[in-house]
């Protein structure tokens, strides 16, 4: 499979600070993208960037509750980051995960059951910098924030 020549673009792109503002831009066509494909792609698909749609009960209601996000591949496992573009606050979908035990995953075609676990102590080092590596607007995403420390979280195959 021949790269996708966009990836490279969008993590140069990623590392530029106004980019951040276009946040309820790139989630409106996220949504737009969804829907016409029928769930198949988003906006970091067609960037050539592994997305997933992660669905976990709400904390509160318990009701299925469904985000796309960039993942950073650990193996056959999957990485997020609760960096909330930058924000000060962390993402409500960090809370749904961290009071879960388990949640769903789709790429493309195909749904995966996972377990939940937050990422902490020794392994947290290792996990930021996969995901800095893999995706160098964390870091600024990290200055952004105030120096809030993200949530990160492996979902890992059942």
């Amino acid at each position: 499979m021949t790269p996708n020549p966009l990836s490279a673009f969008a993590r140069r792109l990623a590392a530029q600070r106004w980019v951040m503002r276009t946040a309820p831009v790139v989630l409106l066509l996220e949504r737009l993208v969804r829907r016409v494909s029928r769930g198949r792609w988003g906006i970091l698909d067609l960037a050539g960037l592994p997305s997933i749609e992660i669905t976990v009960a709400g904390r509160k209601t318990g009701l299925p509750r469904t985000t796309s996000l960039l993942y950073v591949p650990d193996g056959e496992n999957f990485l997020v980051l609760g960096s909330n573009w930058g924000g000060e606050t962390h993402p409500v979908w960090s809370a749904n995960l961290r009071a879960a035990s388990t949640a769903t995953v789709r790429t493309r075609n195909e749904y995966v059951e996972v377990t939940v676990t937050e990422v902490t102590g020794v392994d947290r080092k290792r996990a930021w910098d996969l995901a800095v590596e893999f995706w160098p607007g964390y870091q600024m995403e990290y200055e952004l924030s105030g120096r809030r420390r993200f949530r990160i979280f492996e979902l890992r195959r059942r």
